[in-house]
């Protein structure tokens, strides 16, 4: 996604990006999703479609992966289309950036709520305002059913 390119840590603009995982090629799995992941030091960029054809998603500056805590920095960002980007930078109020187990992947957090949630099977989602990132839903409901969704990574 162009328009992506200018919100990217400024040494990862130049870089070519590589598509890792598909639902559409690789089928509806976070799990194989982990697997399809770059190096461990690589950035991940995430792009959902939901059912309702609203685009949105996340960049991790760290290769997403299943862990038992939070990981990331503060380059880690939430993104929509809705209809034109909208960028949710961190806002130093914690640091919960991406958890991620084979049942649920988040990314940002804080008093029990998430900017972004998958489930296992990678059919459903939710988002909502939390503290790390200052977000608007980023869809156009709490809860949304996924389409497609991608995952990039650097070559």
């Amino acid at each position: 996604v162009p328009q992506l390119g200018f919100q990217l840590p400024p040494r990862l603009t130049q870089q070519p990006w590589h598509l890792l995982y598909s639902t559409g090629r690789d089928g509806f799995s976070l799990r194989t999703l982990y697997r399809s992941g770059a190096r461990p030091d690589s950035p991940a960029l995430l792009l959902i479609r939901d059912t309702e054809a609203q685009a949105f998603g996340a960049f991790s500056a760290s290769a997403i992966r299943s862990s038992s805590g939070f990981y990331g920095t503060g380059e880690t960002f939430l993104f929509s289309f809705c209809p034109e980007l909208k960028v949710f930078r961190w806002t130093g109020r914690n640091d919960f950036f991406v958890k991620g187990d084979v049942n649920l992947l988040m990314v940002g957090g804080g008093s029990g709520r998430f900017g972004l949630w998958l489930d296992g099977d990678l059919h459903h989602g939710g988002s909502q305002p939390c503290e790390t990132f200052n977000n608007e839903t980023l869809s156009h409901k709490e809860e949304f059913c996924i389409q497609d969704l991608e995952m990039w990574g650097l070559a």
